[in-house]
C-alpha cells in the first residue's frame, strides 16, 4: 500500500505558496473581469506570509497546513481568506498525528476540508466558485480508490478532475458573491477561486505523489 510520510512533507506547503505567488497577477486579472480584482494579491499575501513562517523549519505537513490556514483565517481579507483558512485547518486537524498518510487518510482530509468550507459558505456545484473545482476532484479521487486504483493513480485522477472543474466555470453564471450581480455577463470567464483551488490541489497532490513509497 502506498503512503507518504507526514513528518517530512511540510515543504509541500512551501511549493504551494510558490505557485500561488507566481500566479498572483493571473489570478487578479481573472478576478478583475467579474470581481474585485484582488484575489491574486490577497492569496499571494497570505501564502507568502505563511511561507515566511515555515521557511527553514523542518515541520510535518499537518503543522504546515495549520500554519497556512491560521494565517489565511486571521490575517487575510476578502471572502477567500476564511474559506481557504478553514479548509487548510480542517486538513491539518484530520491528519494530525497520522504518521503515514495513505489514500484513506488523504480522502478523509479532503472531505474534512470541504465540510469546513460548506459550514461557513452556501455555494454548491454550478454556482461558479471553488466548489466547482473541489467537489469533482474529491469525487474523482474516491472513485479511483473505490475502483482499486493505486494512491498515485487516484491523485492523478484528482488533479485532472480539478482542472476540468476549473474549466467548467467558464460556462457558468455566477450565483454567489460580487460576480453574481453581473448575471449572464459573468459567462465566458474562469472563476478566480476555482482557478486558485486547482493550483492548490495540483501542488498538494503532486507533492504527495512525489513522496509516495
Amino acid at each position: 500500500m502506498q503512503t507518504f510520510d507526514n513528518a517530512s512533507s511540510g515543504a509541500i506547503v512551501l511549493s504551494m505558496a510558490e505557485r500561488i505567488v507566481e500566479n498572483r497577477a493571473y489570478l487578479s486579472e481573472i478576478d478583475g473581469k467579474i470581481g474585485d480584482g484582488d484575489h491574486g494579491v490577497n492569496m499571494a499575501k497570505g501564502f507568502g506570509m505563511a511561507a515566511e513562517r515555515l521557511k527553514g523549519k523542518d515541520v510535518a505537513l499537518a503543522e504546515s497546513l495549520d500554519t497556512l490556514g491560521t494565517v489565511l483565517m486571521t490575517e487575510i481579507g476578502g471572502s477567500m481568506g476564511p474559506l481557504y483558512g478553514v479548509m487548510f485547518t480542517e486538513f491539518a486537524e484530520k491528519i494530525e498525528g497520522v504518521e503515514k498518510i495513505d489514500a484513506t487518510a488523504y480522502s478523509k482530509m479532503l472531505h474534512a476540508g470541504i465540510e469546513g468550507i460548506q459550514s461557513i459558505g452556501s455555494a454548491k456545484v454550478g454556482d461558479k466558485t471553488l466548489i466547482d473545482t473541489l467537489v469533482p476532484a474529491i469525487e474523482a479521487f474516491d472513485k479511483a480508490t473505490a475502483e482499486g486504483k493505486s494512491f498515485s493513480e487516484a491523485l492523478e485522477a484528482l488533479v485532472t478532475a480539478a482542472e476540468t472543474g476549473r474549466d467548467s466555470t467558464i460556462n457558468l453564471i455566477a450565483k454567489i458573491g460580487r460576480a453574481s450581480r453581473l448575471g449572464e455577463r459573468s459567462l465566458g470567464v474562469l472563476d478566480a477561486g476555482a482557478t486558485s483551488c486547482a493550483i492548490i490541489l495540483k501542488e498538494l497532490s503532486d507533492g504527495a505523489r512525489a513522496r509516495l513509497i
